[in-house]
């Protein structure tokens, strides 16, 4: 049936209803001042009530959209609109089936009602429930206990009280049972619904079954006031209410449908239930009849019941308050810990537990705030970024935490660590401390050796430091001590520098030059020249180291000591690199063509520890080699011994440089921090001595003992030994003489293009010593 057919059906059967309830109104009302003659007319209608309410009632019961509890519970109710209507039969029969009218109630009559009661009860009862504590149960059952008490007080005071009269006029005492019984039901359902759940039921329907049942109750217990019209009866208006009623919800729960009910509110609202009971019950209890002490006594007891309930209502709610203001403060004091947690979170660094950014600015904004002299350190790991290449992230997040712990130990409670980032710290401390010994206590402790994940490292640290002023900023002080911080990485690292105002105008240079530099390989402005390596005592060139030179168009010639710090900084060092090795592959091999056996033995390319940490290293020099067709015989690897000193990946990256042909070779020797354990593990086939060991003003006594004794374990090691730096013929004739048959130096030729190195040296034929 489609569905506006069905809700106009819905519509004029409740309609019809609703005229019957108008009507038995109507004939009631005219009854109390009139005799009805033919007192069956007001019962004639009232079974159809219930037959219509129960069509509803089976269609709805019916209706394939509900769930299974729900069509259920309207089934029951189809079958308690049955017995309903039997039920008002068996009455009509009682009322005006005899000689005469009566007002009495027949046991099949009552026994009917009672089933019909006791099905919609039970229907209510199988509906699923909510899930409830304890205290909530104890708190329902006083409520429960008030709502009893006092609508059997008010049923008993206006009408059960009079029960001799009563039952002297119906003959029976089931009228007072069914009205206890219908007072009883409608407040089981107020409860069932307001406390314990409906299930999917629609709540509009179960609350119009609750009124009717209660309105049908109080219209029932009016019995007693008709006692003296017989031909009258309450139920001829209780019996159509209640039928309406039950139609009036079906056709509800028909137009809801499958709804979802709403969500049950959690919010408990304060009841006046129990003082409005209390008060219901006072006033009855100063209206009673003092004459009487039956009565009066049954409302003291009755007043006494009511008190207890609401006492013990009001300690369960005082203990559930208490509970529950004990669960607000622990959830306070949850969200203090928590607000604590977040605060040390935005203002500490997750890694190392220091302060962040955002701690110094607030911590240094406070003390320009007042006024305070203070000064701001930052300091920067040297050659992090190899730590990381070489050993992964997660030992360089190791070297990061360890240089905290380090850095916090020195400090104490004398100043604030901070870490901007990276392996970047800033350190403030205040004017009265020792600034300078401070610097150079944090130097030296970054500076130990640290055995992290098997591996030592022994990692530098350079650090800039400026004093504040009265119109700093954060951001201001982190300049200014950032230009500081690479004036010291300029200087070789592992120290410190004060911040000086030069330092803004190197620093522009410097980042005008790192500009230039990106495009100064573009644009061919690089160039190589080479150094003779020559044997000792002939002079004969043996071989070259290749250089870089850039040619600036407008600075002229950029020492290398000036762009190659910049290039590592700004990470075009291995693009260089690069274009270093190809040159030099390519003049070797034109060499080797042009001029054969007299072609140099050896060119030297220096490759810089960036490059070796870079995994692909090897393949492009790969590659290099067979573009270029160069002869790996005669091509040496130059490395220093800072690039290996870390073992690791660049240790890995010479033996396959080894395994293709290439020769190695130490070069700064004896600078370094452990060159003699190098030996050990890196594959050397050429040491070059430094040049601060022969010539300049730290050569001395003692710089000759050392240059001897590497000789002496060359030997020993089958390693070649070229000496760096001689300027002088003296030099070349001791060196010479303490057993060094290679070197290279001014003495010898400085850099120069390749082909005045062929003018020189290749057009004249002379003994050449292999290394």
């Amino acid at each position: 049936m489609p569905q506006s057919t069905s809700a106009g059906r819905d519509r004029g059967l409740l309609l019809a209803t609703a005229t019957v309830v108008v009507f038995s109104g109507v004939w009631l009302g005219a009854g109390l001042v009139h005799v009805w003659s033919h007192p069956w007319v007001g019962w004639l209608l009232l079974p159809v009530t219930a037959v219509l309410a129960g069509c509803t009632c089976w269609s709805v019961s019916r209706n394939s959209e509900l769930d299974a509890g729900t069509r259920r519970f309207w089934w029951h109710l189809t079958l308690a609109c049955g017995l309903f209507a039997l039920g008002i039969v068996a009455n009509t029969f009682d009322a005006v089936g005899g000689p005469a009218p009566s007002q009495q109630v027949g046991p099949v009559t009552l026994v009917l009602y009672l089933a019909v009661l006791g099905t919609v009860l039970w229907a209510l009862l199988r509906l699923p429930s909510w899930q409830r504590s304890r205290s909530d149960w104890i708190r329902f059952g006083a409520d429960a206990g008030i709502v009893l008490l006092t609508v059997g007080t008010l049923i008993w005071h206006f009408s059960l009280r009079d029960h001799e009269r009563w039952v002297a006029q119906t003959g029976t005492a089931g009228p007072m049972l069914a009205i206890t019984v219908v007072a009883g039901l409608s407040m089981a359902t107020f409860v069932k619904v307001a406390f314990a759940g409906a299930g999917r039921l629609d709540r509009r329907a179960v609350y119009i079954l609750a009124i009717g049942s209660a309105v049908s109750s109080a219209l029932g217990s009016l019995s007693p006031f008709l006692i003296d019209r017989p031909y009258l009866s309450t139920s001829i208006l209780a019996v159509p209410v209640a039928a309406f009623s039950i139609h009036l919800a079906a056709v509800s729960q028909q137009r809801a449908g499958n709804r979802q009910p709403l969500p049950r509110r959690s919010r408990q609202k304060i009841s006046l239930v129990p003082y409005l009971a209390i008060a219901v019950t006072d006033i009855l209890l100063l209206t009673s009849d003092i004459s009487d002490p039956v009565q009066v006594r049954a409302m003291e007891v009755i007043a006494v019941a009511l008190t207890a309930f609401v006492v013990v209502r009001q300690v369960i709610a005082l203990r559930d308050n208490q509970r529950l203001l004990g669960t607000v403060d622990g959830q306070l004091n949850q969200l203090r810990e928590y607000q604590v947690q977040l605060t040390h979170q935005a203002t500490h660094d997750s890694l190392t537990g220091a302060g962040n950014r955002a701690l110094f600015e607030q911590y240094t904004c406070g003390l320009l705030a007042d006024g305070e002299t203070f000064f701001v350190a930052l300091l920067d790991l040297d050659d992090f970024k190899a730590v990381n290449d070489r050993l992964g992230h997660r030992v360089g997040d190791q070297l990061i935490q360890e240089t905290s712990r380090r850095l916090s130990a020195v400090l104490g409670g004398n100043g604030l660590l901070t870490r901007l980032g990276g392996d970047e710290f800033a350190v403030v401390v205040q004017a009265a401390d020792d600034v300078p010994a401070l610097l150079e206590q944090l130097v030296v402790a970054v500076g130990q050796p640290a055995e992290l994940d098997g591996a030592t490292l022994r990692s530098g640290v350079s650090i800039g430091v400026t004093a504040s002023r009265p119109d700093d900023d954060p951001a201001e002080l982190l300049r200014r001590a950032d230009v500081a911080m690479y004036a010291a990485k300029g200087t070789g690292g592992n120290g410190w520098q004060w911040f000086d105002p030069a330092m803004d105008i190197a620093a522009d240079d410097s980042a005008r030059l790192a500009a230039d530099l990106r495009t100064a390989l573009r644009d061919d402005q690089f160039f190589l020249l080479f150094q003779p390596i020559v044997s000792l005592p002939t002079g004969a060139a043996t071989g070259v180291e290749a250089l870089l030179r850039w040619q600036h168009p407008e600075r002229g010639l950029v020492p290398p000591d000036v762009f190659i710090p910049v290039a590592e900084r700004i990470g075009v060092i291995n693009e260089l690199g690069s274009w270093v090795f190809a040159r030099a592959c390519r003049q070797s091999a034109d060499w080797a063509a042009r001029y054969g056996d007299t072609a140099p033995m050896r060119i030297s390319v220096n490759v810089s520890a960036r490059q070796l940490a870079d995994p692909h290293f090897v393949d492009a020099v790969t590659a290099t080699l067979r573009e270029t067709g160069a002869d790996t015989r005669h091509l040496l690897i130059e490395v220093t011994e800072t690039a290996v000193l870390n073992a690791g990946i660049a240790i890995e990256q010479l033996h396959r440089l080894k395994a293709l042909g290439l020769r190695i070779a130490l070069d700064d020797f004896g600078t370094g921090h452990s060159s003699l354990s190098l030996l050990l593990t890196c594959p050397v086939d050429v040491l070059k001595v430094d040049k601060s060991f022969v010539s300049g003003e730290t050569a001395g006594r003692a710089a000759d003992i050392i240059v001897k004794n590497i000789i002496g374990f060359t030997r020993d090691f089958g390693i070649a030994a070229v000496a760096e730096g001689v300027e002088t013929a003296e030099q070349a004739e001791h060196l010479h003489r303490v057993g060094y048959r290679l070197a290279q130096g001014y003495h010898f030729g400085r850099p120069m293009a390749a082909e005045a190195f062929e003018n020189r040296y290749l057009d004249k034929p002379a003994e050449v010593l292999s290394y």
